[in-house]
């Protein structure tokens, strides 16, 4: 499986980016994506997960309200719509995969990162205030 994110770039505090990630290699419809970022001197860190189905969303609290994640699995894409941007939002951010079948999908199990098999290069998102 490889992942390519795409959409990043710098904004000003209160705007919005859409992300894309791009997975190829493997049917896309059975995997879980999620989103992590990391800042500068900081741990990457959840930012939204969604289900193979797209029926179950998890959002960081940091981010619930202002962050968006759908997926198309007919184009083999997950997105990641951020409104009303904060400069502390800036960060690296990453797509992720999980290919495991989970029992139960729980926000606990979205949000470790190393419960996804396979990763992006990230994209850069920049808010300036």
């Amino acid at each position: 499986v490889q992942l390519q994110a795409c959409g990043g770039g710098s904004v000003l505090a209160g705007g919005s980016l859409r992300l894309s990630c791009l997975a190829s290699g493997r049917p896309f419809v059975t995997g879980r994506m999620g989103w992590f970022r990391q800042a500068p001197g900081k741990e990457r860190e959840f930012v939204a997960g969604i289900s193979w189905s797209g029926g179950t969303i998890y959002f960081a609290d940091s981010v619930k309200g202002r962050f968006t994640i759908s997926k198309d699995n007919g184009r083999n894409t997950v997105y990641l719509q951020m409104n009303s941007l904060k400069s502390e939002d800036t960060a690296v951010y990453y797509c992720a995969a999980d290919i495991k079948s989970p029992a139960y999908y729980s926000k606990r199990y979205a949000s470790s990162a190393s419960n996804y098999d396979y990763w992006g290069h990230g994209t850069l998102v920049t808010v300036s205030s």
